[in-house]
């Protein structure tokens, strides 16, 4: 993945994460500034609303985590695609160059 790919994606993924903070207010304190209240668990707060904030946060986190392992597996495998067609392209290339060689010789 090229480096400007690279760091627009990680300023992406840090703006969500921000603005998705900015509206949660802290987390299993209660309802969120973004107007939803999260749910009943979460908007009475407490223990058990910081347990639940913390198991999404979490939940969250892996997905991303997994999203951004396929995204690397994707990547590899366009790799080693494109190397085995620069090895094919290559074949033709020195397949080209025997055939001119044989005219040269014919002449």
């Amino acid at each position: 993945m090229s480096r400007l790919l690279r760091s627009n994606l990680r300023g992406l993924l840090t703006m969500q994460i921000r603005m998705s903070s900015d509206q949660l207010g802290e987390l299993g304190k209660g309802a969120g500034k973004g107007g939803g209240a999260g749910g009943a668990v979460r908007e009475a707060g407490g223990a058990f609303g910081k347990k639940q904030a913390a198991e999404e946060e979490l939940y969250f986190k892996r997905k991303e985590q997994e999203q951004l392992a396929a995204l690397r597996q994707h990547h590899q495998e366009e790799i080693e695609h494109h190397k085995k067609e620069i090895e094919r392209l290559q074949r033709e290339i020195d397949r080209h160059k025997g055939k001119i060689r044989k005219l040269k010789h014919d002449d």
